[in-house]
């Protein structure tokens, strides 16, 4: 599977997730460009991380569609700061023309968002 990234997720500066039937893993080192104007990690980075990391553990467990985010919800748990973040995602369920995933993200050992997205899978 090509692993490749271009596009918005190397504009805010990560790389291609590690995956694996049905899962995927991302490490990312957050700086001043990733802050609110609150001095916190933004939203909107969280947002495209975990849909990112899903949409790639959905990929890594199908045969040649494409999944496509149908709907998205980020749960913002606490806020989070420079430095490394874990994020991890795992397919649930894995239906014919839906596909449900779950995610998290890390920050040393505390858990800052939990996210749940249903994806489309679109064929080639």
């Amino acid at each position: 599977m090509d692993t490749t990234t271009t596009g918005f997720i190397d504009l805010v500066g990560a790389g291609a997730p590690e995956v694996r039937d049905g899962s995927a893993r991302l490490e990312v080192e957050v700086d001043e460009r990733h802050l609110n104007p609150a001095g916190t990690v933004h939203g909107g980075l969280f947002a495209t991380l975990v849909d990112t990391v899903m949409g790639a553990a959905v990929r890594s467990a199908g045969e040649d569609q494409v999944p496509a985010t149908s709907q998205l919800t980020v749960t913002y748990l606490r806020p989070g700061k420079p430095g490394t973040l874990v994020v991890t995602a795992e397919v649930r369920k894995r239906g014919q023309d839906l596909t449900v995933c779950e995610a998290g993200v890390e920050q040393d050992g505390k858990d800052l968002v939990h996210a749940v997205a249903t994806f489309a899978l679109l064929g080639q």
